[in-house]
């Protein structure tokens, strides 16, 4: 087992793990336990490292941050969200929508990308930050290829709508579980949320700019 949160340091440092396990996996597997007991904020590379029995450069090693740390956590094992998002952007425009939908419920309408979830994003209503760090990895590493694809002036703007509706999504119906959201069938979801995926990416926007919000004509 990784080693227990309560061990001290001699018993948290174990040196280098033998050939052949997976350290990257005991790095995500003690993350997920610390994001979840403490939050955030309150998790540091650090106390990762120290119960995983890893030294803390092996962390610096694999992740490059505490929020890269956290995205990863996310992730179900073995699923690359950016090679199917990948397919999906090189598919038919105006289906792009459903098909984002499909997707992430392919990856996290699953008992372990559901355990994942709630285990990490458990506090996302209060102030821990860790729902807007997962906001921010979708929005520059999942659907990176879609702002892209887009080549549109706005395209950064499209994939945050984007971004903020799935992580909506996942929390209301993965992790706090609302209903009838909670157990509503699959394709339920994509025919009611694809349509508004498809206009944040393909539709007007209709953004007012903040100077015409100011101006005291509303022109």
């Amino acid at each position: 087992m990784p080693g227990d949160a309560g061990s001290g340091p001699k018993q948290g440092r174990r040196g280098r793990r033998p050939a052949g396990e997976d350290t990257r996996g005991l790095i995500l597997d003690a993350a997920r336990a610390e994001f979840a007991e403490r939050g955030f904020d309150a998790t540091s590379m650090r106390g990762v490292a120290r119960r995983a029995g890893v030294d803390p450069a092996l962390v610096r090693h694999y992740f490059d941050s505490k929020a890269d740390l956290l995205a990863a956590g996310l992730v179900p094992g073995g699923v690359d969200p950016r090679v199917v998002v990948g397919a999906v952007a090189a598919g038919p425009r105006d289906a792009v929508g459903e098909q984002l939908v499909r997707l992430v419920l392919s990856v996290w309408d699953t008992p372990d990308g559901r355990a994942r979830l709630r285990a990490v994003l458990s506090g996302a209503l209060s102030a821990d930050p860790a729902a807007a760090v997962f906001v921010d990895y979708l929005r520059r590493t999942v659907f990176g290829s879609l702002a892209a694809g887009l080549e549109a002036p706005d395209a950064d703007l499209r994939v945050g709508l984007v971004a903020s509706q799935v992580v909506g999504l996942l929390v209301t119906r993965l992790v706090i579980g609302l209903e009838p959201l909670a157990s509503l069938p699959a394709d339920g979801v994509v025919a009611l949320v694809g349509p508004t995926l498809q206009h944040y990416l393909t539709g007007d926007l209709a953004v007012v700019a903040p100077e015409e919000q100011n101006s005291p004509h509303g022109e």
